[in-house]
């Protein structure tokens, strides 16, 4: 079965994210950063961005509960340059090698709509991208089925033939269920390994 396609995540598999980036710079020990993102600005908190809602509007009962930390938490919409440390090893120059050669390349992630034009601003390898499924614009997140029903209507190719890169276990057994050729990324040998054994790369 040949793959002839390869759908990305970009979280921590192109773009190395990570919150603790950014509230390093406004906590000046690293216990209150993690109390911070365990208490406060939580994954649960921002998975409601990933699911479409306004940061604007998500932030207000969290100012009202927390409001001594109302600067760092408005710092979460457009602190995301300093929630990044740019590309993961390996997959930027992967990518552009991919799109050099032909392979059809797309992406799908939990993103806020807020950093869609920042990501591709800050991101130039994703003009190689066909198509991306945003999370936000479907009102859907990844492990969602749905969310893999809306990229395979979106891809022109049959599901079995694209093979999916994401470090989320979850996210990729729910792709896998779907019928995606789902790889849970580690990094840049495995990568390389899995891409090489799909005749992808040499």
């Amino acid at each position: 079965m040949a793959t002839q396609a390869v759908l990305w995540d970009l979280g921590n598999v192109l773009i190395d994210w990570d919150p603790a980036h950014l509230y390093r710079k406004h906590f000046t020990d690293e216990s209150d950063v993690q109390a911070f993102l365990a208490n406060v600005c939580t994954m649960a908190w921002h998975a409601e961005h990933d699911r479409g809602v306004p940061m604007a509007q998500n932030r207000l009962a969290l100012i009202e509960q927390y409001p001594h930390h109302e600067d760092a938490i408005r710092a979460w919409e457009t602190g995301l340059p300093d929630m990044c440390k740019g590309t993961v090893p390996g997959t930027a120059e992967i990518i552009t090698f991919l799109a050099q050669a032909g392979v059809p390349q797309y992406a799908l992630t939990n993103l806020p709509a807020e950093w869609v034009d920042p990501v591709f601003e800050m991101f130039p390898v994703m003009n190689h991208m066909q198509d991306v499924i945003v999370s936000a614009h479907e009102k859907l997140i990844k492990p969602d089925p749905r969310i893999y029903a809306v990229t395979a209507e979106r891809l022109p190719h049959d599901p079995a033939h694209v093979v999916f890169f994401d470090d989320r276990l979850d996210n990729v057994e729910a792709a896998r269920a779907f019928g995606f050729d789902a790889v849970q990324f580690t990094g840049e040998t495995a990568l390389r390994a899995a891409l090489q054994s799909r005749k992808l790369l040499p």
